[in-house]
Parts: C-alpha cells; structure tokens; sequence
C-alpha cells in the first residue's frame, strides 16, 4: 500500500536529487510549536510538487506543495524514527510502528487530508508530514533498528470489538476499516493521560480512556536511569523539552492581554480572569472562560486553549491558575500557570511507554495499558 505524504517547506520548493532519493530544503517541523523549526531532509519514493489552487487570491507568487508518494511500511520507518529516536527501547518502537500503522490506515481510509498552504486548502495527500498528524522526517533520523521494529510488527494494528458504527463514517463500516482503532498518543502525559472528548469530538472512544501512568515522572528513577532513557529516548530537538513533566509559566497581564489579543484576533482589554469551566478525567481544560475588560469569551477544546495563552503554544491544557493582585489597583497585575505534561494527553504516552519498554515490558504489553480494552490484529492491506 503507498501513502502520500504532503511536506511544508516554503513557497518555492528547493530540492536536490540524488540516485534513488531526494532532499528537500528548509523542511518546517513543529509548526506552530515550541520547537518550530527549518531543515534540509532526505525522502525515499516519489516526489511531485504541485502549486496551491487558486495562488492569485493571496497574490503574488504562489506556493508549492511537496507531496512524496512511498509504501506504508516504509513510511512507517521513518514516523517511529521521527517521533521517538530508533535508539529507543525496541519495544518502545514496536508499539509505536503498531499505533503508527493503525493511525495511518485510518487516515487513508477516512478522507485526503486538508491542510491550509498560504490560505488555500490544499487536500491532494493522505497524511501532512509534521505533528497535526505524525512526524515524517525522511531517511536521516533512521537506522537499521526502526526497519527490524516495523518488520518484526509487519501488517499489525490495534483494533477493538467495541466501536460502535454510529462512531465511523459509512465508508468505514463497509470497509471494514472501523475496527481500527484511531491511535492518537504525545509526547508526555503529566501522570494520567485523557480521554477523547477533551481534545476532539463529544464521544466516548472506549480504548481512549483515562489510565494512571507511572512511567513519564523523570523523579520516578535514578538520575542515571532517568537521563540514559531520555537521551537515548528522545530526538535532539525534543531533549531541548527539559520541564516535560511539571512546569510553569508567569505572565504579566500587560503580556498576557497582548497574547490572547495576538492569537486570537480578538482585543479583550485586560485580562482580569481565566475560569476553567470544564476539566477532563486527567484535570485538562477543555472549557475555558477568558475575561477582560472590553470583551468576555468561552473557549475550547485542549488545543485552542493552549494556542491562545502562549506565543506558541502551552505544553498542555492541564494547569491551575493563580492571579497575583496589584495592591494598588486591586485588579491582577500577573498570572502563574503551573501544569503538568507534554501534548494533549489522550492514548499512548511516549515517554512512558519508553520507560516501561526500559523496565522490559512487551510492545503489548504497553499498548494494553494505554489503549484499554484493544488487542493486535493482522491487516493485508
């Protein structure tokens, strides 16, 4: 089965050919994220690149779109290699190549994927290559340990007798595909990961529950334990992430009421208050009530409100929130929030799961825990 797989670069894409592979330039990764970044990656298969419909809507010249056309598994190398370092723990990649391939059949099963490209929707590809759906970084993160993962799990996905067909599209059910389950996972749950209605639609997805993790607290182990696992664990860029577990952020309300006013397009004034309305099992926000003195708003879910409180975006949606008063004005001149994990929070956690792999747990053995009530099956496609 082949994937086609849609890469941001930059408006005008530049690439070198080589003899059975090619790089493209200026590769963004982590868009819109802490680790927002550019570099040169080498692919695999085919490359097309195609302009953006309708470019003179946003004049001047128009964008292109890299799309590398190449077979699922090996695809699959390059996900599991991309979104936790090869060197992890084998069975750590092994239960990663599982949910990767299990996500990724869905995701071509369920539409092209639409991607917004310098305003325009662009949807001429199964899967974009960065976090939205899951990170493809080519050939130069790979080595021979991600290939023997994908190869040893080869056709293996996680699927579950408990789906309801009112919960997938009537292409599904007659495909079959609804048995599969969607495998969404992060980086680091905080200590209990989420279930799915925090982060997406209002339904209860029976293996996206909420489960007790032990596994992601870098105090759990030795220091040497703790720093041998992550440094072999996680990408360079991703070691970068010290406070993954338990962390902290203070704005003035000056910095705050520029934040939301710049992510949200919308000027509230000055920020007097931030009120959680709703939590999820894990105690992330998925309902939030913001306050100002020219505007009032409620919004929602985990992502948009992790948006719009950080010039890029807050690790998680679960943190508590403190005001400190001016004792002037009697109005908060500041506010502390103190959170806890990595990513919205919902199925695997990778950092767990690379520590219980650590501890010598079976690949399913850890998918067993954070997808509840799942078990691994065999697809020909």
């Amino acid at each position: 089965m082949k994937i086609r797989v849609g890469i941001l670069t930059a408006p005008k894409i530049e690439f070198e050919r080589r003899e059975d592979t090619f790089v493209l330039k200026n590769v963004r990764i982590g868009i819109g994220f802490h680790w927002d970044r550019r570099e040169d990656q080498e692919f695999q298969g085919t490359l097309e690149i195609k302009p953006t419909p309708n470019p003179s809507l946003k004049g001047g010249a128009p964008w292109q779109v890299a799309i590398n056309t190449i077979d699922l598994e090996d695809y699959l190398c390059s996900v599991i290699s991309s979104e936790m370092n090869a060197n992890s723990p084998m069975e750590l990649l092994k239960a990663h190549a599982v949910i990767s391939r299990s996500w990724a059949l869905r995701a071509i099963s369920q539409r092209p994927h639409e991607q917004i490209v310098n305003g325009q929707i662009v949807n001429d590809f199964d899967v974009c290559a960065d976090d939205h759906c899951q990170r493809y970084e080519g050939l130069r993160r790979m080595n021979e340990r991600a290939v023997i993962a994908v190869r040893e799990t080869q056709g293996q996905v996680l699927i579950s007798d408990k789906v309801t067909k009112d919960q997938v599209t009537k292409d599904q059910v007659r495909s079959g595909e609804w048995e599969i389950c969607d495998c969404r996972y992060h980086k680091c749950c905080g200590g209990r990961t989420e279930i799915w209605r925090t982060c997406w639609e209002d339904i209860d997805v029976p293996y996206i529950q909420s489960v007790q993790c032990d596994w992601c607290d870098p105090q759990r182990k030795s220091l040497v334990h703790r720093t041998s696992v992550l440094r072999t664990s996680l990408n360079d860029y991703d070691q970068e992430t010290r406070d993954f577990h338990d962390w902290q952020v203070r704005y003035t309300q000056e910095e705050l009421s520029e934040i939301i006013r710049t992510k949200s397009g919308i000027d509230f004034g000055e920020i007097l208050d931030l009120v959680p309305l709703k939590r999820g099992a894990s105690g992330r926000i998925y309902e939030l009530k913001i306050v100002g003195t020219k505007h009032t708003e409620t919004i929602g879910k985990e992502l948009k409100i992790r948006l719009w409180l950080s010039n890029t975006c807050l690790y998680s949606s679960w943190f508590e929130i403190s005001r400190q008063l001016s004792a002037v004005s009697h109005q908060p001149s500041a506010f502390t929030l103190t959170g806890h994990g990595w990513g919205h929070g919902a199925g695997l956690c990778q950092i767990g799961a690379a520590v219980m792999a650590s501890e010598g747990f079976s690949y399913d053995q850890i998918l067993a825990h954070y997808y509840v009530g799942t078990r691994l099956s065999t697809t020909t496609r």
